[in-house]
């Protein structure tokens, strides 16, 4: 795992505005953290050459474009070795369905995030990605009934305080 990058309050601050809306002007934010544009400028691309601003993306409402279930699925499979779990990781890279994928430690090996429009949608995802393939031992599917928090915005207060250090 690769060490923190260091930040300043400059970098930090502005993380938070970027978090909140990537599409604010880099005028605004240059006004909001007292550095200039081109100042503002230069620490986002740094951000992003170094990658810890991965994308800029567009949040989408998954219901509003007909993807109204969220499904939590926990994978055990038979061997954690990675010549027999590489096609499962494969297709689910390949997999649009899939918002997010952790490989967990526990009972579980995986743990998967899918959207989808219907249930005979989640059965056929689940036949695309399991069907066939002797290493999945079962899987668990959880519907959610309700979403009470969703997002990546990542707490930078820790770093605020000991950056400032």
């Amino acid at each position: 795992m690769a060490a923190p990058a260091a930040f300043d309050r400059f970098d930090l601050a502005i993380l938070e505005i970027l978090q909140t809306d990537n599409t604010t002007p880099q005028r605004v934010i240059a006004q909001a953290v007292n550095l200039s544009a081109p100042a503002v400028q230069r620490r986002i691309q740094r951000l992003k050459d170094s990658g810890v601003i991965r994308a800029n993306v567009a949040v989408l409402d998954p219901a509003k474009v007909g993807m109204p279930l969220t499904i939590v699925l926990e994978v055990h499979l038979e061997n954690e070795r990675p010549d027999r779990t590489a096609p499962l990781r494969a297709r689910i890279a390949a997999e649009d369905a899939v918002q997010q994928c952790y490989g967990v430690t526990g009972e579980a090996d995986y743990l998967l995030v899918v959207n989808v429009a219907s249930m005979a949608d989640y059965e056929a995802l689940t036949r695309r990605l399991f069907e066939g393939d002797d290493n999945i031992k079962r899987f668990r599917t959880s519907v959610a009934l309700a979403s009470l928090k969703t997002g990546l915005r990542v707490p930078l207060d820790v770093a605020l305080a000991t950056s400032s250090t």
